[in-house]
């Protein structure tokens, strides 16, 4: 995803490590400092007097890593490509993983959307919002949800309510009405990185995206010609709406995501993403599935599969932001594509399902458009965020992150000493 130039601010900042490689950083005008300040030379480290490296040195690693590409497909030829693709992958089989799960709870007459998914939200407060407090202490942990907190609610809100509009979608239009709907998650997501973030999309990156759509329109079209696109059932009009509001919900959240995860670590994201949605997705569930829930079927049954479709979200929502700081949240999404292809391999089994020819095409084609997305482009592929300012000196510096890679490169050259980041 491309470059921006972002100016830094300089005011009383104090970085705190946190560990795995990421930084909490508090500032006197928030708890996004961006920690620069006057250089000193230490040992092998050149450091800041606020515990960062010195961007120039991010400077020259970033240049240096850049420098590596010898080919225009050079990218593809590094093991962050085929981690990426792979999680990639695994979030789609997650994604299918839970719309068969809620199949099996309607036909068990089990229809709970929200509630369901209520589950979700506590298991990712009790993980990452415990390890959150036990990283920063309960001050910190306060004055973050003080100072931050309405972000987080943002982005809580928009998550919870992209799952449920969904959900509300497949309840009242076809599927293939509810799946093309999910292009416009696409584009909600291109438009937003582009005039938001000032992501400028590449040649190649166009290219994939419409290459995986066209598969996309492949595996919809064998739908409608195997006559199982669900017929046109006379709310579709409504069922179209709430797929749109949903598909809309789904693409700004994962923008605002992915800037979250690039400034903040995961962990902490998660457990904020957790805890307001335990509350909104709560609030939602006791409006809209009272009626559902009291005459729902209620046995071991379910209860299993709601502990599957439960474990399912949970690893979907663990793995995500580690897709949006090595990819984007454009690729994210076109990964999810595939979700289809897997949902049909899965269905031959649990509903027995046929698979129609075009299904294997239209998987190869999307898995080309994932390919061709990072064809020409640098060798830290989309994980260097233009928002973070041209040496990624704004950003935390964790787990896939250009700015990580980047003190690991200054540290193979002797800059920068084992105890930095």
């Amino acid at each position: 995803m491309e470059n921006k130039n972002s100016a830094s601010k300089a005011t009383g900042v104090e970085t705190y490590a946190v560990g795995n490689g990421e930084s909490y950083r508090k500032s006197g005008d928030g708890l996004e400092g961006n920690g620069s300040g006057s250089v000193e030379m230490t040992g092998q480290r050149v450091v800041t007097n606020g515990g960062e490296v010195d961007p120039e040195v991010l400077e020259h690693a970033i240049q240096a890593l850049e420098n590596k590409k010898t080919t225009w497909w050079a990218y593809l030829t590094t093991k962050d490509f085929w981690l990426v693709l792979l999680i990639g992958q695994v979030l789609a089989l997650c994604i299918t993983a839970t719309n068969t799960f809620s199949t099996l709870l309607v036909i068990k007459g089990t229809s709970i959307p929200a509630f369901q998914t209520l589950f979700n939200y506590i298991v990712l407060c009790a993980i990452y919002t415990t390890y959150t407090i036990y990283r920063y202490g309960m001050k910190k942990y306060l004055k973050l949800l003080l100072v931050d907190g309405w972000k987080y609610i943002i982005l809580s809100f928009m998550d919870v309510e992209g799952n449920y509009f969904t959900v509300l979608a497949y309840r009242y239009t076809n599927i293939l009405s509810a799946q093309l709907l999910n292009f416009w998650s696409i584009i909600c997501v291109v438009i937003v990185s582009f005039t938001l973030l000032r992501v400028r999309y590449k040649w190649a990156q166009i290219a994939g995206i419409l290459i995986c759509c066209g598969g996309m329109g492949m595996l919809l079209g064998s739908d409608h010609i195997t006559g199982s696109n669900g017929g046109n059932p006379p709310t579709q009009l409504k069922g179209d709406l709430f797929g749109l509001a949903g598909a809309t919900f789904y693409g700004l959240s994962n923008v605002f995501e992915e800037w979250f995860v690039s400034k903040r670590p995961m962990y902490e994201v998660l457990g904020m993403l957790g805890l307001f949605g335990i509350i909104i997705n709560g609030i939602t569930a006791a409006i809209f599935d009272r009626a559902s829930f009291a005459s729902a079927t209620w046995d071991g049954q379910v209860g299993g599969y709601i502990v599957g479709y439960t474990l399912a979200l949970t690893i979907f929502y663990t793995l995500a932001p580690i897709i949006l700081r090595m990819a984007s949240a454009a690729f994210f999404d076109i990964s999810l594509l595939t979700g289809n292809f897997w949902g049909v391999i899965i269905g031959i089994k649990v509903f027995g399902y046929t698979i129609y020819y075009l299904y294997p095409i239209a998987f190869v084609l999307i898995i080309l458009g994932l390919i061709v997305y990072f064809l020409a482009g640098s060798m830290l592929g989309d994980s260097k965020k233009p928002w973070l300012g041209a040496n990624q000196e704004e950003g935390v510096a964790g787990l896939g992150t250009a700015k990580l890679k980047a003190i690991n490169e200054a540290r193979r050259e002797g800059l920068v000493g084992e105890g930095m980041a």
